[in-house]
């Protein structure tokens, strides 16, 4: 049984006259006569009573009728979902990322998306950047915000935004009243630090801002969320260098002020698995793109 014959069993049960029927299918008479004859030899029964004068439905005939247009429609969605699919309008799309991304633009990149691909079913997952990759490499997420550009020869990348370290003060700290401040100067203060567990690339860093300024910091905490470590601060905990988008965290009890010398940057990556191109991923990646270029 194919969807030809099916298709061409229900306008004739429409029709009922092989002629209107051939015409409406755009095909001649005998190749509509042999395609419901093959059908019937299919289902093992006669659909049609005909004779010189009218053609009719069989009890069999109506009884398949409701089934070959359900699965027509069926067959009509499916491939309607499969171009979508393949133009990246509909699918699902699996992300991962980390928290610093809440500050970093992702959900207006997010929104603009969901606008514009309304069927597409998005799901996100907040892991740091050594789980976000093993979740990609096993298939388990689409794309990913990591801080990292070490990256296995299964998966691609692209730097979406680099940005300044800043540094994390209590409000009322003797340095919060300065323009900038020098890294040098937080050399006898307690730190509030990444963990090198969740994110190497952050924890060396900082480290050698640190070192670059000719002192090993004094860690008190390690935490794993950049929210975290601005709670902390604000408790009065520590201080922390911090990436400048942690500015828009709106916590209280802060304050954050740049650095006198340039300094290592604060890099965000955006990484997908390689492979036959995933048009719902390269259509969310042009998004998020075109907002960092806004």
């Amino acid at each position: 049984m194919e969807l030809r014959h099916l298709r061409y069993f229900v306008v004739l049960a429409e029709e009922l006259h092989f002629g209107r029927a051939a015409r409406r299918l755009s095909i001649s008479q005998p190749p509509l006569s042999v395609a419901i004859r093959q059908l019937e030899e299919s289902v093992g029964a006669r659909l049609f009573d005909r004779n010189s004068k009218e053609v009719r439905l069989t009890p069999a005939g109506h009884a398949l009728l409701a089934s070959a247009r359900a699965l027509l429609r069926q067959a009509e969605e499916a491939a309607l979902e499969a171009r979508d699919v393949s133009q990246g309008s509909a699918g699902r799309l699996r992300i991962g990322f980390v928290g610093a991304m809440l500050y970093r633009g992702l959900p207006q990149a997010l929104r603009k998306f969901q606008a514009k691909h309304p069927a597409v079913r998005v799901t996100l997952s907040e892991l740091n950047s050594g789980e976000q990759i093993a979740e990609l490499l096993h298939d388990r997420l689409d794309f990913g915000f990591v801080h990292t550009s070490r990256m296995p020869a299964e998966l691609r990348h692209v730097l979406l935004m680099s940005e300044s370290f800043v540094v994390c003060l209590p409000v009322g700290h003797r340095l919060a009243r300065r323009r900038t401040v020098p890294a040098a100067s937080l050399r006898d203060e307690p730190f509030v630090l990444f963990s090198r567990n969740v994110s190497p690339d952050y924890h060396e860093r900082i480290l050698a801002i640190c070192a670059d300024a000719g002192f090993r910091p004094e860690v008190r905490h390690e935490v794993r969320h950049w929210l975290s470590v601005v709670s902390l601060v604000s408790q009065g905990m520590g201080v922390a260098l911090v990436p400048n988008a942690m500015r828009h965290s709106a916590l209280r009890g802060v304050a954050f002020r740049p650095l006198e010398e340039p300094v290592a940057q604060s890099e965000s990556y955006g990484v997908w698995r390689d492979g036959p191109e995933n048009a719902v991923v390269q259509a969310f990646l042009r998004t998020v793109q075109a907002g960092r270029a806004g």
